[in-house]
């Protein structure tokens, strides 16, 4: 009879796959549409960038003097600023493809679970950032177990 007892609790302590009681497929679909639209807000952003840069490059190619800065300060503001929209057309690239893993996690059926960890993702997390592939305490762990970079504090 004991035995009998111990059997009920054994079958219940499987659970159905985390997915299954973790997001609906409602909101699978939410957050789908959340990381499809931030694609395509990101794409844009990087088409705008691309063609502002390389309107200047143009305008500074074609000799155009009007535009030509005349102070070194004004060059080196120029190769500035060209480098920050490089730097932050890689960066929105490589969200991009942050955003193209997490729909391809939706397709697999592994959405919302922490990559570490294999727990459910917060909600709340997901729609703060909906490519998150880690929880928050294990994407700390992570940060605390990275060698620093020299010049860092």
């Amino acid at each position: 009879m004991t035995q009998n007892r111990k059997r009920p609790a054994r079958e219940k302590a499987p659970p159905k796959s985390s997915r299954e009681q973790h997001l609906t497929a409602a909101e699978i679909e939410h957050f789908k549409q959340l990381l499809l639209q931030k694609r395509k807000e990101i794409l844009r952003n990087v088409v705008e960038i691309e063609d502002e840069t390389l309107r200047k490059s143009r305008l500074d190619a074609s000799g155009d003097l009007s535009s030509m800065p005349i102070h070194m300060a004004d060059l080196g503001t120029d190769n500035y600023e060209q480098e920050f929209s490089l730097g932050l057309m890689d960066s929105e690239r490589r969200l991009i493809i942050e955003i193209d893993d997490a729909l391809q996690r939706i397709e697999n059926g592994t959405y919302g679970m922490c990559e570490g960890t294999g727990q459910p993702i917060p909600k709340a997390r997901l729609e703060a950032q909906p490519w998150a592939r880690y929880s928050v305490e294990y994407a700390r762990i992570m940060e605390q177990q990275q060698p620093q970079q020299p010049g860092e504090s």
